[in-house]
């Protein structure tokens, strides 16, 4: 049997997967992507991305040109039976650097990702093979593969990427139980083309006859789904007649114009895997949790896996840090999966109750909320989404007891900069592709003991002086901080986060979150203490 090595094989070849497989080549690692179908299936599946995820395809420099496919800040609304809207998302910040809530077709995005993989010379996406085993012991993984042409050959690697969805091999070969609970009504998905309903946003109509959303998608396609009710035939409600009656009794006449592209039943499930990691293998994606589509977070939280667990295997595989450290994939990632996964089912609930009382009462609720104006902001803004928080793992908390404005473990904010040459720029451009460390209007290198300079110059780490827009003497001659990156905040939002928290130093991970908040007296211990926890 033919043998080969690499250092990373990945399993699965959709968004998840290539993107992690993008992740490996900005860090160097070698890595096979192992995809069992030959193509791209030609219609969407996912259809909503958030801007945590756009910030992590900004990472691999594949955001801007994503974008250009989606349509961006689409509202969400709750209509009840009478078709009034009483409920609203409509966020308009951009915290991290992107709009909140956008419309996308999958194979588009599927595309663009595929496109620009040959860049790395080092990775390598294999369309038509199958994973038939998989074995592990200290040393690496052993993946026994059926290639295109039905030859069975060995790949060996490092580590393992399991991103092979809801029925993952990776999982069922590693005997990983997926825990949670499958929901009893099955939902009937269409996708249709030559859209000309004047609906811009995605409409959840809570009708307890029949619950049902309309999607706008891109090019004139639009998505609708259907409750199956209680004792209706599967088969035959998929049947096209059936289909079109159903939408013509919201459009009209104008159902006769539209190309259906596919119609599916689904089942949705609420699971989590019992772990993320066995051994030199891990789980992202549906491979790890599933989640049903109301929140739109699935796709979004596999993209949150990828950014969290790709720089701490480059680490490994690179010999920067310990394999101890791979441990906290699952330890960071698995809340927040989890609080995910309880929205989507909360808003379900929402969206599909069938009983005409109970859904009178929930319209009651919504519109007393929707009167209060700090409520109705909370909705708008999206504010009730979880927020991806880590308390326990590669973060430094200063105090013993955390509070609620503690804003280590989160997301660093991503405004516009301007670099010493006058280009304005989001800040993760500048920050790099490993840790940064930030300085607001001090120079966070000064201070350092040699022993901090040497071990943090070994990841690639930036340090970074913050300061005023328009501080230097004039417009040709920024303040610039010696033998640091040097930029201004433009937009006086890194003024004001450091306001906030009272603190002038930050240290920023790779994935973005924050590991420490600290004072140029501190940092030089605070970086041990995170010194320790890599090593």
């Amino acid at each position: 049997m033919r043998r080969e090595k690499t250092q990373v094989v990945i399993v699965g070849g959709g968004p998840n997967g290539v993107t992690a497989a993008h992740y490996m080549g900005l860090y160097g690692v070698q890595c096979v992507v192992l995809e069992l179908a030959e193509g791209i299936l030609p219609y969407p599946r996912a259809v909503g991305m958030d801007d945590e995820a756009l910030r992590v395809l900004q990472g691999i420099d594949i955001a801007d040109r994503a974008v250009r496919d989606m349509i961006c800040d689409v509202p969400l609304r709750y209509y009840n039976a009478r078709g009034v809207c009483f409920a609203e998302v409509k966020p308009t910040v951009a915290q991290y650097g992107w709009p909140m809530r956008n419309i996308f077709m999958q194979q588009l995005l599927e595309e663009t990702l595929r496109d620009a993989l040959p860049r790395h010379p080092h990775v390598e996406l294999r369309q038509g093979h199958e994973m038939l085993e998989l074995t592990q012991d200290e040393q690496g993984v052993t993946l026994r593969v059926k290639g295109s042409n039905g030859e069975v050959y060995e790949l060996q690697a490092d580590y393992l990427i399991g991103a092979d969805g809801g029925r993952s091999c990776v999982r069922k070969q590693l005997g990983i139980e997926l825990k949670g609970l499958t929901h009893p009504r099955k939902w009937v998905v269409i996708d249709t083309r030559n859209d000309s309903l004047d609906a811009p946003f995605t409409a959840l109509r809570a009708d307890p006859e029949r619950p049902f959303v309309c999607i706008y998608l891109p090019y004139q396609q639009r998505r609708w789904e259907f409750m199956l009710l209680e004792g209706e035939n599967e088969e035959t409600m998929c049947e096209e007649g059936n289909i079109r009656k159903l939408i013509r009794g919201h459009i009209g006449d104008a159902v006769d114009e539209l190309e259906i592209v596919r119609i599916r039943a689904y089942t949705h499930n609420s699971r989590v895997a019992g772990r993320f990691v066995d051994g030199r293998a891990v789980l992202i994606g549906d491979a790890a949790h599933i989640s049903p589509p109301w929140a739109g977070q699935g796709l979004n939280s596999g993209l949150r896996d990828v950014v969290n667990v790709c720089w701490k295997i480059a680490a490994i595989v690179k010999g920067k840090a310990s394999v101890q450290i791979l441990e906290s994939y699952d330890l960071e990632r698995r809340g927040h999966a989890t609080d995910l996964i309880a929205l989507a089912d909360n808003m379900g609930a929402v969206l599909g109750l069938t009983n005409p009382l109970m859904a009178g009462v929930r319209d009651w609720l919504f519109q007393a909320v929707n009167s209060v104006d700090n409520l109705r902001s909370h909705l708008l803004e999206f504010k009730f989404k979880p927020k991806a928080t880590i308390t326990k793992g590669l973060v430094f908390h200063e105090r013993a007891e955390l509070r609620e404005d503690d804003l280590v473990g989160q997301l660093f904010i991503q405004p516009d900069v301007e670099t010493a040459d006058g280009q304005r720029t989001r800040l993760d451009n500048v920050l790099g592709h490993s840790y940064a460390i930030l300085g607001y209007r001090v120079n966070p290198l000064e201070g350092l003991s040699e022993q901090s300079r040497d071990y943090w110059a070994k990841w690639d780490t930036r340090f970074i002086q913050v300061n005023r827009s328009r501080s230097g003497p004039c417009r040709s001659q920024p303040l610039q901080a010696e033998g640091v990156i040097s930029i201004e905040d433009v937009q006086n939002r890194l003024g004001n986060w450091f306001s906030n928290v009272r603190d002038c130093v930050v240290v920023v991970r790779p994935d973005r979150f924050i590991a420490a908040i600290t004072t140029p007296e501190r940092l030089d211990s605070v970086l041990r203490k995170l010194q320790e926890q890599l090593s």
